[in-house]
C-alpha cells in the first residue's frame, strides 16, 4: 500500500507538467487532491503496520546482472518518516496557496520532491535509496532558484554543490560495500548481513556518515542550510526543515550504522579523550547544538532565526543516533518526526503568514508593528509553536529531545551536559525573537513612521489556517500521547541495533 505514495506523488508532478498553463486554481487543488491521497495511504499504511516488523511492499529484479533489485519495503521508522512526508505535503500546498507564477511548474517540482522523499524511506536496496536520493535534489534545486528570494539562486546553487559533495562519499561507501561484501547483492538486510571486515568499516563508516551527514546539517558542513532555508519559498523551507534534512539523518542510520556499526569501534588509542568515530560525531553533533543555537540568539532576519534553529534541533537527531542506546536513537527518530512538524510551522508562520503581509523579515522592523494586537492569530500560533520548539511538555519536541538526553547520558554525561546549553539558549532565542517581533511596544521613530496603509494587513486565509491547525495537531497530539509514534519505532530500531536489521 505506501508503495502507492511514489508512483501517485510522480505521476501527480507529470500530469502537473502537462496541465494546460494560466489555470493556477486548477494546478492548486490538483497539487491538494494528490498530497491529501498520499497523506491519506501514509496513514492507511502506518495503522496497518502498527506491531508488525518489516513488511515487504515489492521485491522485483530491476539491474539483475549487478544484483540490484526493486525493493521496496516498511519497518516501523520508515512508517513514521513516510507519514511525516504525507503531513508536510499537505501542509506545504496549503501554505503555496499564494503561488501565481508558473503554478503548475512549481508543484510539478514540488510533487517530484515528495516522490523521492517517499522514495527514500521505502527502499531496502542501497542503489535504489541512492536512486530516489539523488531524484530529491533536482527540484529543490528549482523550487529555490526560481520561485526563491535573498540570493536565491546563490543558495540554491550551494545547497545543490554541498548535496553532490556528499552524494559522491555516499557512491564510494555503496560501491565499496558492494565490492566488499561478496553477495553481488545491493539489498539492505544483505549487505547488513555480510559481515564486512572492521579495517573496512572503520573507513566506510565515517566517509558514508559524512556523506549524509551533510544533508542532516552536520557541523561544520551546515552553511547551506540557513542560506537555502532563507532563500526559499515558503513551501521548499518548509520542505528543507521538515523531510529532506531527514534524508540525511535517515541515511546515517540506516545506511552508515545499519551496514557498518563496528565503525564506532574504539581506535585503541585516544586523543584528548577522543577514542573513536562515535566520539567524534557526537562531539561534532554537540558543537552543532550549540552553534546553531548561539548564532539564531545574534540574528536580526526573522527567518534566519529559524533557519540556525534548524541545525541546532538538528544536532539533537545526530547526538540520539550516536548513542548507539536504544531510547537515544528512538528519540533521534522522533525528533525527526517532531522537527519536521514544528520547523514546517515555524517556517509558515515566519515565511507565509507574516512576511507575505509585512514584507519584511527585519525584527528591529516588525517590532514597531505590534503584530501581536494586528496579527493574533500568527502570534499565538508563533507562542505554541516556540514553545514546542523549545521542548515544552505536552509537545513532541519534549518527549523526542528527552530521549536523546537520556541515551546521551547513558553514553558520556558530559555530553547531555553540553546539549543543556543549547537548550537553555533555544530558549533565549525564542524568547526573543517572539518579544521582538509581535508582543514589542516600542513606538516607531519618525524615520520609521509606516507609509500609509503599511499596517492593514490582509485576513488571514483558509489555507493558511488549515495548514496551522494540521501541523499544530500532529505536535501535541504526538507530545501527549507520543506511544502513538513510539510503538512503531522502538520495535525497529532494536532490530537495527541488533545488526542485520531482522
Amino acid at each position: 500500500m505506501l508503495a502507492w505514495t511514489i508512483y501517485i506523488s510522480f505521476a501527480g508532478a507529470l500530469v502537473l507538467a502537462l496541465l494546460p498553463k494560466g489555470n493556477a486554481a486548477l494546478a492548486r487543488w490538483f497539487a491538494l487532491a494528490v498530497s491529501v491521497t498520499g497523506f491519506a495511504i501514509a496513514i492507511a499504511g502506518f495503522a496497518a503496520g502498527a506491531g508488525q516488523g518489516r513488511v515487504t511492499l515489492i521485491d522485483a529484479p530491476w539491474v539483475a546482472s549487478m544484483g540490484i533489485r526493486f525493493t521496496l519495503a516498511a519497518d516501523g521508522i520508515s512508517r513514521v518518516l513516510v507519514l511525516l512526508t504525507g503531513l508536510a505535503a499537505v501542509a506545504g500546498v496549503l501554505f503555496s496557496w499564494n503561488i501565481e507564477v508558473r503554478t503548475n511548474e512549481f508543484f510539478a517540482f514540488f510533487l517530484a520532491l515528495i516522490g523521492g522523499v517517499y522514495g527514500v524511506f521505502l527502499s531496502f536496496d542501497l542503489f535504489l535509496l541512492f536512486v530516489f536520493y539523488e531524484i530529491a535534489i533536482v527540484p529543490k534545486y528549482f523550487l529555490i532558484a526560481i520561485w526563491g528570494s535573498t540570493r536565491r539562486e546563490y543558495a540554491a546553487m550551494k545547497l545543490a554543490l554541498y548535496s553532490f559533495v556528499g552524494s559522491a562519499m555516499v557512491l564510494i561507501g555503496l560501491l565499496a560495500a558492494y565490492a566488499m561484501s561478496g553477495s553481488h547483492s545491493t539489498g539492505l538486510v544483505a549487505l547488513a548481513n555480510a559481515n564486512l571486515p572492521v579495517s573496512e568499516q572503520m573507513w566506510l563508516f565515517p566517509m558514508v556518515f559524512v556523506g549524509f551527514g551533510i544533508l542532516a546539517g552536520l557541523w561544520p558542513f551546515h552553511t547551506w542550510a540557513p542560506t537555502g532555508h532563507v532563500a526559499a519559498p515558503t513551501a521548499a523551507s518548509m520542505l528543507l526543515a521538515g523531510v529532506v534534512m531527514k534524508l540525511g539523518a535517515y541515511g546515517c542510520l540506516r545506511v552508515a550504522i545499519g551496514l557498518f556499526p563496528h565503525g564506532m569501534d574504539p581506535w585503541g588509542f585516544s586523543f584528548g579523550g577522543i577514542g573513536s568515530w562515535r566520539d567524534v560525531f557526537a562531539i561534532l553533533a554537540v558543537i552543532g547544538i550549540v552553534y546553531g543555537a548561539l548564532v539564531a540568539l545574534a540574528q536580526t532576519d526573522f527567518k534566519f532565526v529559524i533557519g540556525y534553529s534548524s541545525v541546532s534541533h538538528m544536532g539533537f537527531v545526530l547526538l540520539g543516533l550516536v548513542t548507539l542506546k536504544q531510547i537515544g536513537v528512538t528519540g533521534a527518530v522522533l525528533q525527526m518526526f517532531s522537527h519536521g512538524v514544528i520547523a514546517g510551522l515555524l517556517f509558515a508562520i515566519v515565511g507565509r503568514i507574516v512576511y507575505e503581509r509585512t514584507h519584511t523579515r527585519q525584527l528591529a522592523e516588525l517590532e514597531t508593528m505590534h503584530l501581536g494586537k494586528r496579527m493574533p492569530f500568527a502570534a499565538w500560533a508563533f507562542v505554541i509553536a516556540g514553545m514546542a520548539s523549545m521542548g515544552l511538555p505536552g509537545s513532541s519536541g519534549f518527549v523526542a529531545e528527552l530521549q536523546v538526553l537520556v541515551g546521551a547520558w547513558i553514553a558520556k554525561p558530559w555530553w547531555t551536559a553540553a546539549a543543556g546549553v543549547g537548550i537553555v539558549v533555544g530558549v533565549a532565542y525564542t524568547w526573543r525573537a517572539l518579544q521582538k517581533a509581535f508582543f514589542s511596544d516600542r513606538l516607531p521613530t519618525p524615520e520609521e513612521h509606516p507609509k500609509e496603509g503599511w499596517l492593514k494587513f490582509e485576513a488571514i486565509t483558509w489555507p493558511e489556517i488549515a495548514g496551522t491547525a494540521l501541523l499544530m495537531a500532529a505536535t501535541v497530539i504526538v507530545g501527549v500521547y507520543p506511544k502513538i509514534l513510539l510503538d512503531s519505532i522502538e520495535p525497529a530500531v532494536k532490530a537495527l541495533l541488533a545488526g542485520g536489521m531482522q
